[in-house]
């Protein structure tokens, strides 16, 4: 008998042996699954991506399956662990059309080892999304601290963000304070810029009172948009210069500067912004393609400077 002949063959894989290793691709009803089964880490729908994908779907099919895990053994419930877009586009592309082709989805049924593979299975699958907020890896991190997958934050941050820097874990670790405090109460949380964000954690270290200040602020203002719920938060944090509680002996009056009646208006144009300035009535219109959230929180932070 020759060595080859006297080699042990390889037994030939099982469908059960496959589907135990998530190798196998089953075809499951939608409302056999279940997609909170995880704190999902985005928070914002975009519309157009949402729209490309129902698109994609409807000319092709779904190309990639979906991640999910049994609920239980013997169980016909599963829990979504990643693959939430396809899931959300193929049930609302059932409703839409009412044809039961969308009604299922194809899946990798897959046996994580406990509650901290899945966490990360989510995680590795969103990590190649761009534009992930801060705020959105911190609520994943706290919300995942509050089901018992990890003892506490440091753990948490250190085995969902592990190939991140000790820098990018450190700002997601600031933002999982104001997570904790502000979770239900901001409308836009992803529209917090690192900056604002971090400048808001650190008042709620120093100041005990300033969330609750900053939820009332926010409950005064049911209807708002990303704008204006920032302005909100920039306020809160004096940056306009209108403390929450302005003490008599720290107000300054600025005297307004004089005003040259018969000088020209101005038109500048530097980059994408233009600028036009009106002495008489002592106005400054800026317009540009570069004017975002994040231009005017330096804006502010520049005026406040220049007045104080």
């Amino acid at each position: 008998m020759s060595s080859d002949s006297a080699q042990a063959k390889p037994k030939p894989m099982t469908i059960k042996t496959a589907r135990e290793k998530g190798l196998l691709i089953e075809e499951i009803p939608l409302d056999q699954i279940d997609p909170h089964f995880l704190v999902r880490d985005r928070l914002v729908q975009d519309e157009d991506e949402m729209a490309s994908l129902k698109s994609s779907i409807k000319a092709r099919g779904q190309q990639i399956p979906i991640e999910v895990a049994r609920l239980s053994d013997n169980s016909d419930r599963f829990g979504l662990i990643s693959g939430w877009r396809r899931f959300m586009a193929l049930r609302e592309l059932q409703e839409e059309t009412g044809n039961p082709a969308f009604g299922v989805i194809r899946a990798l049924v897959i046996a994580p080892g406990n509650a901290q593979d899945a966490y990360l299975a989510m995680i590795e699958e969103n990590e190649i999304r761009v534009n992930l907020s801060f705020y959105e890896r911190a609520r994943i991190a706290l919300r995942a601290v509050h089901e018992g997958v990890f003892p506490d934050t440091r753990k948490a941050l250190q085995g969902l963000y592990a190939s991140s820097t000790r820098s990018k874990r450190s700002k997601i670790g600031t933002f999982v304070s104001l997570v904790d405090r502000f979770d239900g109460v901001l409308q836009h949380p992803t529209a917090i810029s690192e900056k604002l964000g971090l400048a808001l954690a650190r008042e709620l270290v120093r100041d005990a009172s300033f969330a609750e200040r900053v939820s009332e602020r926010l409950r005064k203002a049911p209807l708002r948009t990303p704008h204006e719920e920032a302005r909100i938060l920039t306020q809160a944090l004096g940056s306009f210069g209108f403390p929450e509680e302005p003490q008599p002996e720290e107000t300054r009056v600025v005297e307004p500067r004089p005003r040259h009646a018969t000088a020209p208006a101005r038109k500048e144009v530097i980059g994408s912004l233009r600028l036009q300035y009106r002495p008489e009535s002592a106005a400054i219109k800026l317009s540009g393609d570069d004017v975002d959230d994040a231009f005017f929180e330096d804006l502010m932070e520049w005026i406040a400077k220049r007045l104080g």
